[in-house]
């Protein structure tokens, strides 16, 4: 039930690096309300979040909390207030356990000495809460998918009271069941008076749990309104000043000729004997749960983690091959963006021009390996163009800038580099309406042009408007494949689940062409 009085009051807020990111915005959130926080990327939603949590100091205005002033200093002091994040980014330290991590402020102990079995017996309620009953306590952190982690987060923000919960891009990384679990949980959350910030570039969530929303433009607050006042459209003219288009213009079929032929792959428990072909012209995408072992099977062929059985043929190769590093699969012209840019693909204190450049340096660089600066400025300069990547200069930081705009410079890196096949794990994680229909047309604007992609997302929606096939993984193994161009989302859901229901729901033959 949300409540009429206000729990924190934001006025004026301020807050500059290299030019200003937010201006004179005003909030306010209410216990038991869900107060949602929209906007493209580098609109100043997540600078706001880490004002509101003590992670960086706001450069002008105030904030009262249940009356008081409120000006945290750092997180420890906005938990203490009650006050409780979980960022985009996710911060776990992956050689915690999970147990560990979830009870990373207090872990029960005698003498000083661990509690293994209380951390275990403590962790595992709160682990079921947010649906990772496969996981166990003592599994380290660095063993779990983006999602996965994601979920852990969120359970360790709310095993202890919270009297208001920031969560920005919670959904980003799970997949539709995960988030509706999530979604039982908030709103038990709100039952007892709990008000939430919530981010989410998914626009139709927002209208489903949000009592209000407040969209930013360019660091400014430009509408607050009542959710049930707005729709899908007037939001995203808000957020961008322009209308979107969502379809998805496709002009070329795919080829029959394969580009990729992957035979009883195996690459520890998450990769169980996955075998299929990827086909010229083609974007075959790959549908499952958290865990399933999508983000390792395209580990494993890129040669990123260890493959110890099966095979795979790239175009007309007669001898089978495992590429045993990226190096290998980069030479063969296939590249990948993974799904955590953080780890696996930023330089975070260096430039933009660096991070797009860092694949291509041998095309780059004259006789002797000296760098041709006029050619990789240039080349450089015209893929920000292309994809609207928003930075000061290609000299700026790439960690100053937005989430969005980082997986965007991240994709120019790639598309620099000129591969044939493409191997793309939560491309629109984190970006916002307009930049992911750009991202979507770029996509199928590479399918057209012959390139062969491989396509690994938790949003159903994004898979079914892009994909040529859908293959799905349940539990390690590949379970079904469907084809489109249309495609029934809750036959492919039947799939995902069906290593986790007894045999007689599993999919039916008739609905799927198994790989």
């Amino acid at each position: 039930m949300t409540d009429g009085r206000a729990l924190l009051v934001a006025k004026g807020l301020e807050k500059s690096y290299d030019v200003p990111v937010i201006e004179g915005v005003d909030l306010d959130l209410r216990p038991g309300e869900c107060h949602a926080l929209v906007g493209e990327n580098g609109a100043g939603k997540t600078t706001l979040v880490k004002i509101l949590s003590g992670l960086t100091p706001a450069s002008g205005g105030a904030m009262t909390l249940d009356g008081a002033p409120y000006r945290p200093t750092d997180r420890a002091e906005a938990t203490a207030r009650g006050v409780r994040t979980v960022l985009q980014e996710l911060v776990a330290v992956e050689t915690l356990t999970v147990g560990e991590s979830l009870f990373l402020e207090q872990w029960p102990h005698n003498w000083g000495w661990i509690d293994r079995e209380a951390l275990a017996r403590e962790s595992r309620p709160l682990l079921d809460r947010v649906g990772l009953q496969q996981v166990a306590p003592g599994q380290p952190m660095a063993s779990l998918g983006i999602g996965q982690r994601q979920l852990v987060e969120i359970a360790a923000a709310i095993h202890l009271p919270c009297r208001l919960l920031l969560l920005d891009e919670p959904t980003a990384a799970l997949t539709d069941a995960e988030a509706e679990r999530l979604f039982e949980v908030l709103g038990e959350l709100q039952t007892q008076g709990t008000a939430l910030l919530y981010i989410s570039h998914r626009l139709e969530e927002i209208l489903r749990l949000a009592n209000r929303v407040t969209v930013l433009r360019d660091g400014r607050q430009v509408a607050s309104k009542p959710t049930d006042a707005v729709s899908t459209e007037e939001l995203i003219r808000l957020m961008v000043g322009r209308t979107v288009a969502d379809a998805v213009t496709r002009t070329t079929p795919s080829s029959d000729q394969p580009a990729l032929r992957v035979r009883s792959l195996e690459a520890g428990p998450a990769v169980q004997s996955i075998s299929f072909d990827l086909h010229w012209g083609e974007v075959l995408g790959f549908a499952g749960l958290v865990g399933a072992g999508r983000s390792e099977t395209m580990r494993a062929v890129y040669g990123a983690d260890t493959a110890v059985g099966g095979e795979l043929r790239v175009d007309d190769d007669e001898d089978g091959q495992r590429f045993a590093s990226p190096r290998q699969a980069v030479k063969r012209g296939i590249a990948m963006l993974g799904e955590d840019r953080h780890r696996h693909g930023l330089l975070g204190s260096l430039p933009v021009r660096v991070n797009v450049a860092l694949a291509s340096l041998g095309r780059l660089a004259r006789r002797f390996g000296w760098m041709d600066r006029t050619a990789e400025q240039t080349a450089v300069d015209a893929l920000i163009h292309r994809l609207r990547v928003k930075c000061t200069s290609t000299e700026q930081p790439i960690d100053r800038l937005s989430g969005g705009n980082q997986q965007k410079t991240l994709i120019a890196r790639w598309l620099l580099r000129e591969p044939r096949i493409l191997i793309f794990d939560e491309p629109t994680r984190g970006i916002d309406a307009g930049a992911r229909a750009e991202i979507h047309q770029l996509l199928a604007g590479l399918a057209d042009s012959g390139s062969a992609v491989l396509l690994v997302s938790s949003d159903l929606r994004e898979l079914t408007t892009l994909s040529d096939r859908i293959a799905v993984l349940s539990r390690g193994r590949l379970v079904a494949t469907f084809k489109g161009p249309i495609f029934d989302p809750e036959a492919i859901m039947t799939a995902a689940f069906s290593s986790h229901v007894a045999p007689s729901a599993s999919p039916s033959p008739g609905r799927a062409d198994h790989a």
